[in-house]
């Protein structure tokens, strides 16, 4: 077999530089690196805290170890079992899976909802842990380094918000798969990964399985896109065609046919059990969104963003987007209400002693309002008290056309800031998945029309449970629905 472009490269980097090379524990061909494994695991240890700042972890211990021990399984079948693997459900919504170098391995509560089977569960993480064994993550660090990028941005949501603050999520160290690694890194990473179920006693056509799962959820939201006038979500591009149609998929997870055992664990039902009052979509932790009212029942404020804007709740901000993507409103700590409103407004835009800030009042709390330009667009900063916390309400427009078009609307969401309610409060628990048996007759129809996933939820359901686009229950199936 040829040596691919990738080896190639860094054949002839090692050539160069015999000190920066190591052999890749998957392949034994060179690799060029800048980091020792010690160092591999030191950055995997570092990164984790941030990753566990942003996301938070996933508060379900019972969860958190079902996971883990199907992820210590695998690895003690993979080329690299003598690495300390991590495993972590991570308190995201998201549909992610990701790795960082040492064997830190994060997937979401938010992936988790769409996966079917323990198999499947296994697979996600196989191919996570094909990218640690096959040091993925640290080739592409290495390459960063040799091109003077280190310091670069990956973004971790898709679509993300691009703003100042939302760019700042996480390093490269963690955006690695969550941008995509790239066709060949992933196909290895499935080839492996297809290897690790095989030996472990599942079967490795629920790689292609779960592939299958990532692009219906794609399709679907491609669907809903289209009919609320919006761009898709932009993933990776990995799956342009379905997996049931990718020659190349099929050829590399085959491959793991020779290490099968007769063993076929699936285990759907204890896996959807495990699932069963999982924390569906916004978190508590970081606020629930409702009809574009924004609600944070532990920080007690609400606020509502204009209707039809493009909403995105991160454990650090909220923000929403216009419809045209030409303006930007977004909510988030400001430190401790230390002095006046005016004075932290001050401190965290540094402004300068001259510059104007008007005092004024949103929702009875204390509040200051600056106009500003930032990076050239109009911009308007507020910050207000609650309580013993500061929080910043920022509002931006492409230009000075966007920010006519968009004033009154951005004016209307910063004016309605205020304390939470108690009414407001039994508005802001969390859905959640629940796992029943399908009774005889039951479609996804009649589920949709008692379910709170509103217009698309019949094909929502039908996602979740492996069925998109025109699958029906069967009786006696057990069914995830969201509550």
């Amino acid at each position: 077999m040829p040596l691919s472009l990738l080896t190639r490269t860094g054949a002839v980097l090692c050539a160069l530089a015999l000190t920066n090379c190591a052999t890749n524990p998957v392949t034994g061909n060179p690799n060029f690196v800048t980091m020792s494994e010690s160092q591999e695991v030191s950055t995997g240890r570092n990164e984790d805290k941030k990753v566990r700042e942003q996301y938070g972890v996933y508060d379900d211990p019972a969860l958190q170890r079902y996971v883990n021990d199907i992820g210590q399984r695998l690895a003690r079948a993979s080329h690299r079992a003598g690495l300390q693997y991590q495993f972590l459900v991570v308190d995201s919504p998201q549909v992610n899976a990701f790795a960082l170098p040492g064997g830190y391995i994060y997937i979401t509560r938010g992936i988790l909802a769409y996966l079917n089977s323990e198999a499947e569960l296994a697979a996600v993480l196989g191919h996570e842990i094909g990218h640690v064994t096959a040091r993925h993550s640290v080739q592409q660090l290495s390459a960063a380094t040799a091109a003077n990028v280190g310091a670069s941005l990956l973004q971790i949501f898709v679509p993300q918000i691009r703003n100042s603050g939302g760019d700042a999520l996480i390093n490269i160290l963690g955006g690695a798969l969550l941008s995509g690694y790239g066709r060949e890194h992933e196909l290895e990473a499935d080839r492996l990964g297809a290897e690790y179920l095989a030996r472990t006693g599942y079967d490795p056509q629920a790689m292609i399985k779960v592939v299958g799962v990532l692009k219906n959820q794609e399709l679907f939201d491609a669907e809903v896109a289209k009919a609320e006038g919006r761009e898709p979500r932009a993933y990776h591009g990995l799956f342009a065609s379905h997996p049931d149609n990718d020659t190349r998929l099929q050829e590399v997870v085959r491959e793991a046919a020779k290490f099968k055992s007769p063993e076929n664990r699936i285990n759907r039902q204890e896996f959807l059990r495990s699932m069963d009052r999982m924390v569906f979509a916004d978190s508590p932790a970081q606020g629930i969104v409702r009809n574009n009212t924004f609600y944070h029942p532990d920080l007690g404020l609400t606020l509502n963003f204009p209707a039809g804007w493009r909403i995105q709740n991160n454990a650090q901000n909220v923000a929403a987007a216009s419809p045209e993507q030409n303006a930007l409103i977004d909510l988030r700590s400001a430190g401790r209400a230390e002095g006046s409103p005016a004075d932290v407004l001050r401190k965290i835009l540094k402004l300068g002693a001259g510059s104007t800030v008007n005092p004024q009042t949103l929702g009875g709390l204390p509040a200051a309002v600056t106009e500003v330009a930032m990076s050239g667009k109009p911009t308007r900063v507020a910050v207000v008290f609650l309580g013993t916390s500061a929080y910043a309400i920022g509002m931006q427009a492409k230009d000075a056309a966007a920010l006519r078009q968009h004033k009154a609307a951005m004016d209307a969401a910063m004016n309605s800031f205020h304390a939470m309610t108690a009414q407001k409060r039994a508005l802001a628990k969390p859905l959640r998945l629940r796992v029943i048996t399908a009774p005889p007759g039951q479609t996804f129809a009649a589920l949709a029309r008692t379910s709170p996933l509103g217009r698309f939820a019949e094909n929502h359901l039908r996602v979740i449970n492996g069925l998109y686009p025109s699958g029906e229950p069967v009786a006696g199936q057990l069914l995830k629905i969201v509550e």
